[in-house]
């Protein structure tokens, strides 16, 4: 599978679970840190978590191991590390006030809705 393919497959377990304001950004022109950053938000600690922890689960039972995990402690942004997709679950508040997004305006962005 590769980065973009698996991106998608993130994107899709994400709208599992009800997260929304999916983006997904497409990174490889401007850093090597990763190829894509996927963005979306959850209402409340608990849809953060759930949309994480399926996230995890899903691809763990698929072979594809998280590299790192941060944020739950406090679940307001949620880190999940696949190398060359990197996952940011936020809470609707902090995703307002980092607004990766902005930081990363040059770089291409897929909106991800559901069908």
């Amino acid at each position: 599978m590769d980065s973009h393919e698996l991106a998608r497959n993130i994107a899709q377990l994400i709208l599992s679970k009800k997260g929304f304001d999916i983006k997904i950004l497409d990174l490889k022109s401007l850093t090597t840190i990763a190829d894509y950053f996927i963005i979306c938000t959850g209402d409340s600690t608990t849809q953060v978590k759930a949309i994480a922890d399926n996230i995890d689960k899903e691809l763990r039972d698929n072979g594809i191991k998280c590299y790192h995990k941060e944020g739950y402690d406090t679940l307001n942004w949620v880190l999940l590390d696949y190398v060359d997709v990197v996952v940011h679950i936020f809470r609707t508040e902090a995703r307002a006030f980092y607004n990766l997004e902005k930081f990363w305006g040059d770089a291409p962005i897929e909106i991800v809705e559901e069908s």
